[in-house]
């Protein structure tokens, strides 16, 4: 269920247009989605099923390493020849060589982890509520937190994550939308209203879970769901 922007949101909408789509596996819960190239880095979550996925741009599986079954897993980003992974509720992330998918280490989250980025030197996590939380790739401690805001209200359910430059992009859980954020301020400057799109994939697909999954190619955003059949290219327009 969308929810409504006049009431919730007081940034401007940002327009745009769906240009393209790709395959997307229905039975992958997405939680964290990073271009690599030419392949997706995906990764997944739901007890039994968390998992790092490597695949094609046409969804081929071309590599992938699973969780214990008592971990959810959640956002997932790659920096340079590793991929850092964070859990649900244990307060766990981890480090795996990225090809081929190899656990190099573990490592503590400060609280829940939820979406997971990387901006300006730093991880950026988020958690759920309107904090997000920068992280030393090296020792993991907390180097600063950014506090979203709209027009001075804190916008908290901040989830998937995507950094282009200095604009953060964050899914908003349980909504149809992705806030458009400025860093390192925190300000919510305009939002992507997704929710004719997900009303279509809902009517044909009504096992589909809620929208989540953002990345960037160098040019496009491309969006997700939990469980969605596709990946959609957007093209965003400029005033």
């Amino acid at each position: 269920m969308g929810l409504c922007f006049s009431l919730l949101f007081a940034a401007a909408l940002q327009s745009f247009s769906i240009v393209d789509s790709m395959p997307h596996s229905t039975s992958h819960f997405t939680q964290g989605l990073t271009r690599d190239g030419a392949e997706w880095i995906e990764s997944t979550g739901l007890h039994g099923k968390s998992a790092l996925y490597r695949k094609s741009l046409t969804g081929e599986i071309l590599d992938s390493i699973s969780l214990d079954e008592r971990l959810f897993g959640e956002g997932s980003v790659i920096v340079g020849d590793v991929v850092f992974f964070v859990t649900w509720k244990a307060k766990k992330g981890f480090v795996y060589d990225a090809k081929p998918f190899r656990l190099k280490r573990e490592f503590r989250l400060p609280s829940e982890g939820w979406g997971l980025s990387f901006w300006n030197g730093a991880l950026i996590m988020s958690n759920g509520t309107n904090e997000l939380f920068r992280l030393s790739p090296g020792d993991f401690r907390v180097i600063e937190v950014v506090r979203v805001q709209d027009s001075g209200r804190p916008l908290s359910l901040l989830n998937e994550l995507e950094v282009v430059g200095n604009t953060l992009y964050a899914n908003i859980w349980q909504s149809d939308s992705i806030a458009v954020i400025d860093l390192p301020s925190g300000k919510v400057h305009s939002y992507l209203n997704l929710s004719e799109l997900s009303k279509r994939v809902r009517q044909r697909y009504p096992k589909v879970d809620v929208l989540n999954g953002i990345a960037h190619d160098g040019k496009h955003l491309w969006i997700t769901g939990k469980n969605w059949p596709k990946l959609y290219k957007l093209k965003l327009h400029t005033e």
